[in-house]
């Protein structure tokens, strides 16, 4: 039994593993959770993240504005399934105004760590890096200076510190869309200078396991468990239809995590649902955030559909971790 380490959620979304289901995620059964009008403005939401906060939850949506404008703008749910996404974007403060210059802003993580909501986000500044912000209510958000230089995406914070520094996953990319990609791990002792830069892994050239085989990126915030950090993140295969985006997962070692423990060979979930497949990018799930419960193991794993709408999808951290080992990729 592998056990969660962190708070009892009990009341996160859940269904229960559908009879003959034989996969390790299983979907809501009312997908999509969030439609493509999530505000007012929104021609499409999704690659957000979601926390507990308060009584609910609190999240940081990507909503792609009718002028398919990106910028990121805040929910409240009670349940986690219904959702009220504000019409207007977040505000950043800071007393720097070169670091609030930003050309766009997308595919948002929150991380509660140290009594804050920390938030990393794909943020332009003359081309794609690493956005970071923290907030205490969701509506006033304290910019912190960009962790990282461009080109890079998917900053990942862990949710607490690690030998004494903070740590951050990323994926160095370009200003396009990134034929390759490995994730790295940097390190910092106060969220603003990164460095102790470590390589965690990367595509997987060949047929070995070719869905993850031209470039990879970390999901969620890492769950952390008493047998490493448990990662999900995602794969992309480029096909003679287009880049499809699949999920995996990985274990990380708990005091050094660029170290993989475990890896999955064949993917947790595939665009196969017509919401993931039919949209304004088809064929792509791309995790951002999940719910965990330590009481009960279970998880709830929130994530981007076809680049248009936002699904829900479930497992446990037995169930995870057990299909990560029976299906281990090796070098």
């Amino acid at each position: 039994m592998t056990q969660i380490i962190g708070p009892a959620l009990p009341q996160i979304p859940w269904q229960e593993k559908p009879a003959g289901e034989t996969q390790p995620l299983w979907r809501y059964g009312h997908n999509p959770v969030i439609g493509r009008h999530g505000n007012a403005i929104s021609n499409s939401v999704f690659n957000s993240a979601v926390v507990p906060y308060k009584d609910g939850y609190a999240g940081v949506f990507r909503c792609d504005s009718r002028a398919i404008s990106m910028d990121l703008f805040a929910g409240f749910s009670q349940d986690g399934l219904s959702w009220q996404i504000e019409d207007t974007p977040i505000h950043l403060c800071d007393n720097e105004t070169e670091v609030l210059r930003r050309e766009y802003r997308y595919d948002a993580r929150v991380c509660y760590m140290e009594g804050h909501y920390y938030v990393s986000w794909c943020n332009g500044y003359h081309g794609p890096t690493i956005g970071l912000a923290w907030t205490d209510d969701f509506k006033t958000f304290h910019q912190l200076e960009n962790a990282l230089l461009p080109y890079n995406r998917n900053g990942v914070l862990f949710p607490r510190k690690i030998q004494g520094r903070y740590m951050l996953m990323s994926r160095p990319s370009d200003t396009g869309h990134t034929p390759f990609g490995d994730i790295f791990v940097s390190q910092s002792e106060d969220l603003i200078y990164w460095g102790r830069h470590r390589y965690m892994m990367g595509a997987v050239k060949g047929d070995r396991s070719a869905w993850q085989s031209m470039k990879i990126g970390p999901g969620p915030v890492p769950i952390e468990t008493d047998e490493g950090w448990l990662m999900i993140y995602h794969g992309v295969i480029n096909t003679c239809n287009g880049y499809v985006y699949r999920m995996g997962a990985a274990l990380l070692d708990i005091d050094k995590p660029w170290q993989v423990l475990y890896r999955s060979k064949t993917y947790i979930l595939a665009p196969n649902e017509l919401y993931e497949c039919v949209g304004d990018v088809p064929n792509v799930v791309f995790p951002c955030a999940a719910l965990a419960d330590s009481g009960t193991g279970r998880i709830a794993i929130y994530y981007g559909c076809a680049d248009t709408v936002t699904g829900l999808a479930f497992t446990t951290v037995d169930t995870l971790v057990q299909y990560i080992k029976d299906n281990n990729f090796q070098e």
